[in-house]
Formats: structure tokens, C-alpha cells, sequence
């Protein structure tokens, strides 16, 4: 696993989650993310996520691949009540995920 790419994923996807949670409040306001959260939550991450895989270069499907596992803790806690500590879970086995891709690129193809 490199550490570095694991460590630029994590911090680049907290930065492109917060713009873009508070992009979206500013631009939305609260109620939206009440009403449309389950949507608009998963969407967003994913995009931050293929932001990530563009800057650090990495496979977009494989990156999109792990986002998408690391989502699931997430929406566990979200269901908990536990919205934000879900939400840091996710970035460090995301980053974790980009970490391991940047030193085995094969490893969603290897597990299939």
C-alpha cells in the first residue's frame, strides 16, 4: 500500500466533500438535504471520489469501486443517527482503498 496516495485520497476527498456539502447548503439550504439526502448523499460522494481518482491518477471504476464499499459502513452509521462519524469512516477506508490501488492498479480485476 503507499501511504502517500492513501493519505492525498483521504485529505482530497474530506476537501472535495466539504466544498461541495457546503456548496450545496448555500446553494439548497438545509431542507434539501432532509428531503433529498439519501439521494444527493451517495451522488456526491461518488463524484468526489472520480475528482480524486482524476488528481491522483488512479483507475476511475476501481476507485468508484471502493468508494462504493467504503459507502456502506456510512450508511450504517447514517441509519444509527451517526451521520458525520459515518462519513469519516468512509473517507479513511476510501483512502485506504486508494492507498492499496496505487500499488496494485489490477485489484478490483484480481478479486473478481
Amino acid at each position: 500500500m503507499s501511504r502517500q496516495v492513501a493519505l492525498r485520497a483521504g485529505l482530497l476527498q474530506l476537501l472535495f466533500v466539504a466544498v461541495l456539502g457546503v456548496a450545496l447548503a448555500v446553494a439548497v439550504g438545509r431542507r434539501f438535504f432532509e428531503d433529498n439526502g439519501w439521494f444527493a448523499g451517495p451522488v456526491a460522494w461518488l463524484a468526489c471520489a472520480a475528482a480524486v481518482a482524476a488528481v491522483l491518477r488512479l483507475a476511475y471504476g476501481s476507485v468508484l469501486i471502493g468508494a462504493v464499499i467504503a459507502g456502506v459502513p456510512s450508511a450504517i452509521f447514517t441509519v444509527l443517527g451517526l451521520h458525520w462519524e459515518g462519513a469519516l469512516v468512509a473517507i479513511v477506508l476510501f483512502a485506504l482503498w486508494c492507498g492499496r490501488l496505487a500499488v496494485d492498479p489490477e485489484l478490483v480485476e484480481d478479486a473478481m
